[in-house]
């Protein structure tokens, strides 16, 4: 039984009502860590954390750097800030953005996938644009499991339409279906996964 507990989430445009309808529908016992990335402006406070917390029946909050993973929490990147995973603590890091965005969904799906290998299922929302198809591949690549929100379901279906061109898929789900099938995950009792993907694959680069 392969359990997923390191659940990585990324999203974009519509991301906010996207991820609190599925994290809204993770149990409190919830056994797996949730580490998100949503596109943020870097000029003012973020509340996603606090809209988060008050719909999830398990605690939400703004990462800080050097803290420790732990299942049962949700942990929300901050804005202007990388959020990176490395040795079971969280670390942020204010480096180069990437896909124009900081935090980007990139540099934590990449960073999870070496630190944890197949215990990691990372999750690509609603979003424009192609943030995460590169760090989903590295989830997969690293036996990990790769989920996708059905494009045909997003508000904005061209983060999922991407990740989907990119990457093998294990499931491709609506948003009524995500928080189920995450809880399946994380107790290990989710299908199969699909087969996976190949180094010769072109997303296949050191820097993602």
């Amino acid at each position: 039984m392969l359990r997923r507990d390191i659940i990585v989430v990324g999203a974009s445009a519509g991301g906010i009502e996207a991820i609190t309808q599925v994290t809204s529908a993770l149990p409190a016992d919830f056994p797996a860590a949730m580490l998100v990335v949503v596109h943020l402006p870097p000029w003012h406070e973020s509340d996603l954390a606090r809209i988060i917390d008050n719909r999830s029946n398990i605690p939400a909050r703004q990462a800080s750097g050097g803290e420790p993973i732990e299942p049962g929490n949700i942990y929300v990147a901050a804005p202007d800030q990388h959020m990176l995973v490395e040795h079971d603590r969280i670390q942020l890091w204010r480096g180069p953005r990437e896909n124009r965005s900081r935090p980007a969904i990139n540099p934590l799906f990449r960073s999870a996938a070496v630190a944890y290998g197949p215990r990691v299922a990372g999750v690509i929302l609603t979003g424009v644009l192609d943030d995460g198809s590169a760090g989903l591949w590295w989830v997969k690549h690293f036996g990990g499991a790769a989920v996708v929100q059905d494009p045909a379901d997003a508000q904005f279906p061209d983060m999922p339409h991407n990740a989907l061109k990119y990457v093998t898929a294990d499931h491709v789900v609506r948003l009524s279906a995500m928080g189920p099938l995450l809880v399946c995950l994380a107790d290990g009792t989710a299908a199969a996964d699909a087969q996976p993907i190949s180094t010769e694959h072109p997303l296949w680069k050191p820097n993602g």
